[in-house]
């Protein structure tokens, strides 16, 4: 019986045996790989397993090698996507050299048209965009939702960020990276921004319609729509904020009619340009809202994808390098639009989580899900592919949130613990062809978010394709423990200070994260002063690395610190531009916390520190490395 599991297992791309954080050899109880397979056998049946054959869609690097199976010795004639022939040898075993240019090439064989992917060795890079060798650009990040302006709503939005993308141009930088913004379900309590709907389409709730339409035409259609009601200004109520959006943009909808011919011809040209597969959105989003308004949704998405595209623009015609950089969520609703629109190769009934590790000893259950890997090659690599062409359009660059599930993901069957889960296999290669290629494309930076428990050789695998790791400051340090000085980061990452998902440096160095974990899982008073005492030497250890550095201690020489490293890109988030003690989420939590709520205490203008702050940052990017 075992034997027949563990088989069965393996087929599927299930890893019985793993590795946890702190290197200890793990095996996954049998019981558990049983309702892993249960779930993958009731939603695809055998189709969890790789069809035999040639798949549709092969990949490769330009001039390596590629095998197609089944195919036999000869010349194929291969197509690319401009219409160029070549011939291809295939050996008996079915290898072959794939041709020197990239792109999507098309051959036959047996009367089945296949693809053959062709991607270039690495990502485009800083160097790319910046037309730089050694590139030091800095920018800063932000969470969409927590921007403000004067009657916003509630909420931040696409023209809050254009007010921090002016403020950093302004003072030299590069990038401005945004939390995510994909298209959400209705808002019911917390919006988490990596609990999407569909990653391919926006979430209108954060469009700025006087960007795309004017702001006369926007006053004229809602001065009679309500607002949301005033509430705790620091914190976002989110059924209230959205509720109070989507009337407004029911509004505008409703006096289209009146917008002048040239946006009236664009939104048409938008809603052919997305076909099928924006109508079927739009049906899917209609019915989720339960307004029977498809053309409203696809209105919408129109106000939403034009109001970044301008925001992209502002920057680069303000002199950014590459100005936004989306955030791609790594799964999705399993209600939501993305997974109604490729069924067949989503993971119906499991979840997307973590093992237990140092940080969450019951491990972590995200309450998304994603696509398998056979429905991945089932289907030519389609919904993968159909994101990264959406996410990198009109972007300078992408960061793909837990860049470790191009390898393999902690599956859970849906209401199970996060120890129930197990490790699912993924073509790893195929993925990273395909991510170079759309990201020549579309002329997109690529950053991976490579933390956690990292298996052995991934991060020089995506070294060597151009993904740029994260280097954090907490984290950056020596097996003994010493913060690594900046010239020792690496040259392969990103430097920043923190995420989202860790404490402010402010918020670091008062024990705020302390605080709140000791508050909510009720750590004894004794524990919690240990570990206040562990955080104040390490908050002195950074200051004496600092001092040593750069000749200066204190949150503004901690942030220098990081930028001080070689990276090609640092970033620095804007709750540490301010000098914020809170973070926006403290993983684990889910009410415990106010997750993914908070707002920024002022708007851009008011925050005479803030040049300086950048200032200090940026100069720090000229010291040398």
């Amino acid at each position: 019986m075992s034997a027949s599991l563990h088989a069965r297992a393996s087929a599927a791309g299930l890893c019985r045996h793993w590795e946890d954080a702190a290197g200890i050899g793990r095996t996954v109880a049998d019981a558990d790989l049983h309702a892993i397979l249960a779930a993958m056998d009731a939603a695809q049946g055998d189709a969890a397993l790789d069809p035999p054959g040639l798949p549709p869609l092969v990949t490769a690097e330009a001039s390596g090698p590629v095998h197609l199976a089944g195919v036999e010795a000869g010349l194929l004639t291969l197509i690319h996507e401009d219409g160029e022939e070549v011939e291809m040898a295939v050996d008996g075993r079915g290898m072959a050299r794939a041709p020197a240019r990239p792109g999507d090439w098309r051959f036959r064989r047996a009367g089945a048209s296949h693809s053959l992917a062709v991607a270039p060795p690495r990502c485009y890079s800083v160097a790319d965009a910046l037309d730089l060798p050694a590139p030091r650009a800095w920018g800063v990040g932000v969470q969409v939702y927590s921007t403000r302006q004067t009657d916003d709503g509630g909420v931040g939005d696409a023209a809050g960020v254009l007010d921090w993308v002016y403020r950093v141009a302004a003072a030299g930088g590069d990038a401005v990276a945004l939390s995510p913004v994909h298209a959400a379900r209705p808002c019911t309590g917390v919006c988490s921004p990596y609990s999407p709907s569909d990653r391919r389409r926006f979430d209108p709730v954060h469009a700025a319609p006087a960007l795309v339409l004017g702001a006369d035409v926007v006053a004229a259609a809602c001065g009679h729509v309500a607002t949301a009601p005033a509430g705790d200004d620091a914190l976002i109520d989110w059924p209230a904020a959205t509720a109070a959006r989507w009337r407004r943009l029911r509004a505008l909808y409703a006096a289209r009619g009146h917008l002048a011919e040239g946006l009236r011809a664009d939104l048409a040209e938008f809603e052919m340009a997305g076909g099928d597969a924006l109508e079927a959105f739009a049906r899917h989003a209609a019915r989720d809202h339960g307004d029977g308004e498809p053309g409203f949704h696809r209105f919408a998405q129109w106000l939403a994808e034009r109001s970044w595209a301008g925001v992209q623009r502002a920057a680069r015609d303000r002199g950014m390098g590459l100005g936004l950089i989306a955030d791609i969520a790594v799964g999705f609703d399993p209600a939501g639009a993305e997974a109604a629109a490729w069924p067949d190769a989503v993971l119906q009934g499991l979840e997307l989580g973590a093992p237990p590790d140092a940080f969450n000893a019951a491990g972590q259950v995200w309450g998304v899900t994603g696509y398998s890997a056979a429905g991945l090659r089932r289907t030519g690599y389609a919904p993968f592919r159909a994101l990264l062409r959406a996410t990198m359009h009109a972007r300078g660059g992408v960061r793909i949130d837990h860049i470790l599930g191009l390898m393999r993901l902690w599956v859970v069957p849906r209401g199970a613990p996060s120890s129930a889960g197990a490790y699912l296999q993924y073509p790893l290669q195929d993925l990273l062809n395909l991510v170079a290629l759309e990201s020549w494309r579309q002329r997109c930076i690529v950053i991976g978010e490579d933390l956690g428990v990292v298996p052995p050789g991934l991060r020089d695998t995506l070294a060597r394709r151009g993904v740029l790791g994260i280097d954090v400051l907490p984290f950056t340090r020596d097996a003994e423990g010493a913060f690594l000085p900046p010239k020792r980061w690496r040259r392969d990452a990103i430097a920043t200070t923190t995420t989202h998902d860790l404490p402010t440096l402010a918020g670091w160095a008062q024990g705020r994260d302390l605080e709140w974990r000791a508050r909510i899982d009720a750590v004894p008073g004794d524990v919690l002063q240990t570990q206040r005492e562990a955080r104040a030497d390490d908050v002195a250890a950074l200051d004496a690395a600092c001092l040593d550095a750069i000749g200066a201690t204190g949150p503004v020489a901690w942030a220098a610190y990081a930028a001080a490293s070689p990276a090609p890109l640092a970033l620095l988030p804007v709750e540490d531009a301010l000098g914020l003690e809170e973070q926006p989420n403290l993983p684990g939590t889910v009410d415990e916390h106010p997750n993914w709520r908070r707002r920024l205490p002022t708007a851009v203008d008011d925050t005479p520190a803030l040049a300086a702050r950048l200032r200090a940052f940026a100069a720090a990017r000229n010291l040398d490395a």
